[in-house]
C-alpha cells in the first residue's frame, strides 16, 4: 500500500462536560482514507471474479459509464439509471444469449436520474428532490415524463433516492441524511418513506436511518429489511453496516446510537433528551457487517433458476470503503433467511478488488433478477453490467410475491378510530374551556397554520384545572383519508401551571420551555405540530384541538403514537375540552 494513498489521523475527540451532555466522554480514534485505484475491467480481470461452484460471472454489458440502478420489466427490458450522465438506458437481451443485444437506448434524461421501480407497466424514476413516472410503451421506451412528487427533502451528504414498491401498492422512497452526523431540521431526511403511488399522499415510514438505499421484502413473511450505512471516521471496524427490520413508526438510532446500542460520543441529541433515553427509544440492529462497506441496492432472490438453498433468501451490493486502511466491500453478499430471520451475511461474489486489494474494476451498486433468474449487477466505475447466473441442474421453485398482511396492519393501525375525547380511555367528568386568541370555537384557522403555509401550531389556552397535576393535547382531523382520524399533534406533561401555549412551538421530541413537555408521532410520521394539508378543493376539514388534564404525568416515552398515550392516559384524565378549527385549501399555493 502507498504512503501518498493512505492518510493515517489521530483523532482525539474529547466531549466536554459543557460542550456536550457532560458525561465526560474521551474517544481516541485511529482513522484511515484510503480509497483503491480503478483499473480497466479487462477480460482477464472479469474471468477472474470468484463465486459459489456452479455459478458463472460474465459481462452483460460494457462501457455504460455511471451506471446505478437496476430494474427489470416482465418482459425482460433492463432499465438502467446513470447519475453522472442524468439518464435512463434501456437494455434488451432478446436473444437470450445472456448478453445485451446492441447498443442501450436513453429513454429518460433528468438531472440526477437514479431510483428506479416498475409496476402497472409504468416505470418510476426519482432523481434528488422529484419522482417521476411513465408508461412502458410495446418496444420498453418511455413516454411522456409525469412529475407527480416535486418536494423530496434537500440532500447533501446522500442525494441518491432509491424507489420499491411494497407488498401494499404504496411506493416507498429512501431518502438518506444530509451529513455524517446532525440533527436534521427536514424530518424527512434520514427516513424511509411511504407514499401514494401518485405522489398525492405521503408520509415518514421509519426514522434514524442514515442511509438505506437498499430495502425490499421477504417474499415469505412480507416483513421490510433494508441495510444502513453506518457512520464515518469511527475506526476500521466501527460503525457495522447494519441489517435492519423496518417498521412503521420505529426509529433506528441514527445519529446518536448505532449498531447495537453503542453511544456516538459527539452528537447531541435536541430538547435535552439523554443519549440512554435515545438508546432506549432505538431499535438495535438484527445483523452487522463489516464497517464502511457501504450497502446499495438489497433484494430478494424469487426467481427459481438458483439452487433451493437460496430461496428466500436476500442480495446486496457492496459498493466499498473509503474510510478504512484495508479495504472492506467491492463484492455482492448473501444474507441468509431461515424461519423469517437473518442469520449470517457472507460474501456471494468477490474479486472485483484487485493486485491484493490495491486496485478494483467495479464499484457494485444496482442489483435486480433478470427475466431468466439470473443476477444483474451494475458497476458504477467503469459501467460494467454483470450477469450472475447458476448453469448446474439443482436448481429451486419460485416464490409467490410477498403477502401485503404485515404492511396493511402496520398502515392500518389507528385507522377508522373515534377521536381521542370519544375513547373510553378519555373518560371524565370534568369540562376545560378551551380557548385561542387566533379563532374562535367553529371557526377558520389561518392558512399560516397549515403546511400550505408557515405550517406553526396555533396558540392555545385552557383553563386551569384543580387537582390537575399535568396536561396532554391530541390534535386531529376527523374529516381526512385515507387514514381517519388523521393525528396532527401529540403533546403530554404540560406542568400543572401551563395553561397556554404560544404560536409555532418547537417541533422537536422535547422542549425546554415549557421544560419536560414531550411530543409524539403524528399521521404524518414527524414529530411536533404538523399543519393542516387538506386535499386542494376539499371541503374544509374540522382540526379537533382536544386538551385534557391529567392527575399525573405520564410516563410515556417521546416520539410516541396515539395510542400509546391514550393507553397511558387511561383512568388519569380528570377533565377534557376541544376547540375546533376549520381549514380548505381551494388554490394550490405556488411553489
Amino acid at each position: 500500500m502507498h504512503k501518498k494513498n493512505l492518510l493515517w489521523a489521530a483523532l482525539a475527540v474529547a466531549t466536554a462536560a459543557s460542550a456536550q451532555q457532560g458525561d465526560g466522554t474521551r474517544v481516541a480514534i485511529a482513522t484511515a482514507i484510503w480509497k483503491p485505484a480503478k483499473v480497466d475491467a479487462t477480460p482477464e480481470r472479469i474471468a477472474a471474479l470468484r463465486a459459489p461452484a456452479g455459478f458463472t460471472v460474465t459481462a452483460f454489458a460494457t462501457g455504460l459509464k455511471n451506471s446505478r440502478i437496476l430494474a427489470v420489466a416482465p418482459n425482460g427490458n433492463v432499465y438502467v439509471s446513470r447519475r453522472d450522465q442524468g439518464d435512463v438506458l434501456l437494455l434488451q437481451d432478446k436473444d437470450g444469449d445472456g448478453k445485451a443485444d446492441g447498443a442501450p437506448v436513453t429513454v429518460a434524461s433528468r438531472a440526477n436520474a437514479h431510483g428506479l421501480a416498475i409496476r402497472d407497466n409504468k416505470l418510476y424514476l426519482a432523481t434528488v428532490k422529484e419522482v417521476f413516472v411513465a408508461d412502458i410503451q410495446s418496444d420498453g421506451r418511455l413516454g411522456p415524463l409525469k412529475l407527480i412528487t416535486g418536494d423530496l427533502p434537500d440532500a447533501g451528504q446522500h442525494p441518491n433516492r432509491t424507489l420499491a414498491f411494497g407488498p401494499d401498492g404504496m411506493l416507498y422512497i429512501s431518502a438518506g441524511s444530509t451529513c455524517n452526523d446532525c440533527n436534521e431540521s427536514n424530518p424527512e431526511n434520514a427516513t424511509l418513506l411511504r407514499s401514494s403511488p401518485d405522489g398525492k399522499q405521503r408520509t415518514i415510514f421509519a426514522t434514524g436511518l442514515r442511509n438505506t438505499i437498499g430495502f425490499d421484502w421477504d417474499p415469505r413473511t412480507g416483513e421490510l429489511w433494508g441495510l444502513d450505512h453506518g457512520i464515518d471516521f469511527l475506526g476500521d471496524d466501527d460503525q457495522p453496516e447494519e441489517l435492519n427490520k423496518l417498521e412503521l413508526g420505529k426509529q433506528y438510532g441514527w445519529p446518536h446510537v448505532y449498531g447495537n446500542g453503542s453511544i456516538y460520543p459527539q452528537s447531541t441529541p435536541v430538547g435535552e433528551i439523554t443519549k440512554e433515553e435515545w438508546k432506549a427509544r432505538s431499535e438495535p440492529m438484527v445483523l452487522g457487517y463489516t464497517a464502511h462497506a457501504a450497502p446499495m441496492q438489497l433484494l430478494f432472490y424469487r426467481a427459481g433458476a438458483f439452487p433451493a438453498e437460496y430461496s428466500g433468501d436476500a442480495f446486496a451490493t457492496m459498493r466499498g470503503s473509503w474510510n478504512r486502511s484495508k479495504a472492506s466491500g467491492y463484492e455482492i453478499v448473501r444474507i441468509h433467511f431461515a424461519d423469517g430471520k437473518p442469520k449470517s451475511i457472507e460474501p456471494f461474489v468477490t474479486g472485483f478488488l484487485t493486485d491484493g486489494g490495491k486496485t478494483h474494476i467495479s464499484r457494485p451498486v444496482g442489483l435486480a433478477v433478470a427475466k431468466d433468474g439470473a443476477l444483474l449487477m451494475a458497476d458504477d466505475a467503469n459501467g460494467v453490467i454483470y450477469r450472475i447466473a447458476y448453469t448446474g441442474n439443482a436448481k429451486g421453485t419460485p416464490l409467490a410475491a410477498a403477502p401485503d398482511g404485515p404492511m396493511q396492519e402496520q398502515a392500518n393501525k389507528g385507522n377508522g378510530v373515534p377521536l381521542a375525547k370519544d375513547r373510553a380511555e378519555t373518560h371524565a367528568s370534568g369540562r376545560i374551556a378551551v380557548t385561542s386568541s387566533a379563532f374562535q370555537d367553529g371557526g377558520n384557522l389561518d392558512m399560516r397554520f397549515s403546511e400550505y403555509a408557515d405550517g406553526v401550531s396555533p396558540p392555545l389556552a385552557w383553563n386551569a384545572v384543580p387537582n390537575a397535576q399535568s396536561y396532554a393535547i391530541i390534535a386531529e382531523d376527523p374529516d381526512s383519508s385515507p387514514v381517519k382520524p388523521f393525528v396532527h399533534w401529540l403533546a403530554w406533561n404540560i406542568p400543572a401551571s401551563v395553561t397556554k401555549l404560544p404560536e409555532g412551538v418547537q417541533e422537536q421530541p422535547r422542549l425546554t420551555d415549557p421544560d419536560g413537555v414531550l411530543q409524539g408521532r403524528t399521521t404524518r410520521g414527524s414529530t411536533g405540530y404538523y399543519g393542516p394539508r387538506p386535499p386542494v378543493g376539499d371541503p374544509a376539514h374540522r382540526y379537533h384541538f382536544q386538551v385534557f388534564a391529567l392527575d399525573k404525568k405520564l410516563d410515556v416515552p417521546f416520539g410516541a403514537d396515539r395510542d400509546q398515550l391514550l393507553a397511558a392516559m387511561k383512568g388519569h384524565v380528570i377533565a377534557k375540552g376541544t376547540l375546533v378549527g376549520n381549514y380548505a385549501q381551494k388554490v394550490k399555493p405556488p411553489k
